[in-house]
């Protein structure tokens, strides 16, 4: 394992209190250019999950709260005229960082939502008829609350397939739980954390991740699990962009692995995490019954 990518890890689990999988699920989603969705109910720590990822990846960072009165410019930013110089001077908005953190984005207005779909897919923004480029690397980390709580909006199936991944914290087991209902110290670990990855070592692990090999073989095996998808009626089918993801998913999860070369173990650790919420069309359902989806398509489908 690449001892940046060890020192990343182990940091992480200093604030991020026994969930090692979902730390290496969020950084593979990071090294693969993709966004993170993050499902879980209130006081989870997901918040603090986001904001130890940022600190130790040494990006801007804006946390942008959700509410049912936040507005697009509140995201992009305003034109303000400035009588002095006669012209319209543009005020950044908090999605001009590097690091986004959406939090409760399920309780932000459609048209709020709809304001991420540009920078998500293409890293720029449109206002005002002027194209603006966001900065690099760009990373939104949004959380969303289980879509059966109050107050929230369901996410539409264009926002979602923005997202590369969706992961769920989950419950600490008890001596976790433990530690950290009876002491603050993981507290005082997130305040000490320091870069893991800095700039110029990200750019070679992009480079690193970009040069793992895929088979031909395994290939086959990913077009295997998306054509078998479109033909189960319990689901709704993965589209060409979805392949693309777990493929390059795939790749950042074997390099984080230690490995240049991709096995179909890889494409089925991170397939949960990559396609579960692109499944299903009932927007009633679940984290749990759309992994179970997922997991159902794996076990149907046969590595060659």
């Amino acid at each position: 394992m690449n001892k940046f990518i060890q020192e990343f890890l182990g940091s992480a689990d200093s604030s991020i209190l026994g969930k090692q999988t979902e730390t290496k699920l969020a950084l593979c989603c990071f090294l693969s250019h993709g966004h993170l969705l993050i499902e879980d109910v209130p006081g989870m720590g997901k918040t603090t999950f986001a904001k130890t990822l940022a600190k130790l990846l040494d990006l801007t960072f804006a946390r942008i709260q959700f509410t049912n009165d936040l507005m697009p410019s509140d995201l992009i930013g305003i034109q303000i005229f400035d009588a002095k110089e006669g012209k319209f001077n543009l005020v950044h908005g908090p999605i001009f960082h590097q690091f986004i953190l959406a939090d409760e984005l399920n309780r932000g207005t459609p048209k709020t939502q709809s304001a991420l779909l540009e920078a998500m897919e293409e890293k720029q923004v449109t206002l005002d008829g002027n194209t603006i480029e966001l900065p690099h690397p760009f990373f939104v980390v949004a959380t969303q609350n289980p879509r059966s709580q109050i107050g929230t909006h369901h996410l539409p199936e264009s926002q979602l397939d923005r997202f590369m991944m969706k992961i769920k914290i989950g419950y600490p087991d008890s001596q976790h739980e433990k530690q950290i209902i009876s002491s603050d110290a993981h507290q005082d670990n997130y305040h000490n954390l320091k870069p893991a990855i800095t700039a110029s070592v990200l750019a070679d692990l992009y480079q690193s991740v970009k040069q793992v090999k895929v088979s031909d073989a395994l290939l086959n095996y990913v077009i295997s699990l998306l054509e078998k998808s479109r033909i189960n009626n319990s689901f709704q089918g993965l589209s060409p962009r979805a392949g693309k993801d777990i493929i390059k998913a795939a790749k950042a999860w074997a390099f984080i692995e230690g490995r240049d070369y991709v096995l179909p173990d890889d494409v089925q650790m991170i397939l949960p995490s990559v396609v579960s919420h692109r499944l299903s069309p009932f927007q009633n359902q679940s984290f749990d019954l759309d992994k179970e989806l997922t997991l159902k398509l794996i076990q149907s489908t046969k590595v060659d």
